[in-house]
Order: C-alpha cells, then sequence, then structure tokens
C-alpha cells in the first residue's frame, strides 16, 4: 500500500489504519441499517395488529426502543468517518490549511473524548445492570444485553475519532465514503 504518487512512506501506517477502522465503521452502519429495518417493519406490524386487529403487542415498543439505541449507536461512528456530524460550518468552511486542520483536530478530540466518556460510562451501565440482574419485559432478557450497545457504538466511535486525529496529525486528510484517491492533491496532504 503505497498511497497515490509523492505521497511519504511513511503515509501507508496511518492510511491502513484508517482503512480498518473504515471497515469497522461501514460494518456498524450496516447494523445500523438493518436495526432501522427491522425496527420500521415491527412499528408497521404493531400498528395492523392495534388497530386492525384488536390486539396490541407491547413487546414491540419495548423491542422498537432497544433497535433505535442499537441504530444510533451503530450509525454515529460512520456518521464521524464521513465527517458528517453537526459543525458550525459557517466557521470552519472559511478555514484553509493548518487552520482548518488545526480545527478539525479539535473536533475530532472532543468527540474522542465523549466516546472515551460514552464507552466508560457504557461498561459501568453494564456492570451495574449485570450486577443487579434487571430483566426485560420481553421474555426476561437481561438488559445489561440492551445497554451492551452503548459501549459497543462508543468504542466504534472513539476509533473513528482517533483514526482522524492521527491522519490529521500527519498531516493527510481524513478519506470520507466519496474520498478513494486524493483529488489530486499530492501525497493527499492538507494544504
Amino acid at each position: 500500500m503505497d498511497g497515490p504518487p509523492g505521497a511519504p512512506r511513511w503515509a501507508a501506517a496511518p492510511r491502513l489504519a484508517e482503512a480498518a477502522v473504515a471497515l469497522l465503521c461501514r460494518l456498524g452502519a450496516l447494523l445500523g441499517a438493518l436495526a432501522g429495518l427491522i425496527c420500521f417493519v415491527l412499528v408497521c406490524a404493531s400498528v395492523a395488529w392495534r388497530y386492525f386487529l384488536g390486539q396490541p403487542q407491547p413487546w414491540i415498543d419495548h423491542i422498537a426502543a432497544w433497535l433505535v439505541v442499537g441504530l444510533t449507536m451503530f450509525a454515529a461512528a460512520e456518521t464521524q468517518r464521513r465527517g458528517e456530524h453537526i459543525g458550525v460550518e459557517v466557521l470552519t468552511a472559511r478555514l484553509t490549511g493548518a487552520r482548518r486542520r488545526a480545527a478539525r483536530m479539535f473536533g475530532a478530540a472532543a468527540v474522542a473524548l465523549t466516546a472515551l466518556i460514552l464507552l466508560l460510562e457504557g461498561l459501568d451501565t453494564v456492570a451495574f445492570s449485570r450486577m443487579i440482574g434487571i430483566a426485560t419485559d420481553v421474555r426476561g432478557v437481561p438488559i445489561w444485553w440492551v445497554h451492551t450497545l452503548i459501549p459497543i457504538g462508543a468504542a466504534l466511535l472513539l476509533l473513528a475519532a482517533l483514526a482522524q486525529i492521527v491522519v490529521l496529525a500527519c498531516g493527510l486528510e481524513p478519506r470520507g465514503p466519496e474520498q478513494k484517491i486524493d483529488h489530486g492533491v499530492p501525497g493527499g496532504r492538507v494544504e
């Protein structure tokens, strides 16, 4: 993996790490999309049972809520990787060169810190819910199974932000979904 012509040899290592994280993020996004699709189908079925058959199915509401948590947690990393998280574009769009890179590194660091806190708190939540043995109303499914979605998604988000920080620190531009090549910028460097 030599990279584009003119790219320094050391640029291959951060790009390889970035590609591995991108693969994990895309897998998370796929799982999130699947969770969203299943949630949609279940909510449609719930509406049909409730209003057309007169037989409400309360278990569907619980599972739909779990799926929304899964969708959110799994999709957050891919959203970060694509650079689609909320940003103050009216300010950052005017920045160039080192200032733009510094702003992007600051944003990725803020996301990484938030993801780290979410990861640690999520692990504590899982441990606590396992310790007290809480089960859901749906066939006694342990609630820690659902809570596990939080640290998994937070870990993915942390990896995505850290990969961006490493790439930016190396003077390279993070690759989003459409950036398979560096669009003519020598070595993929931020100018």
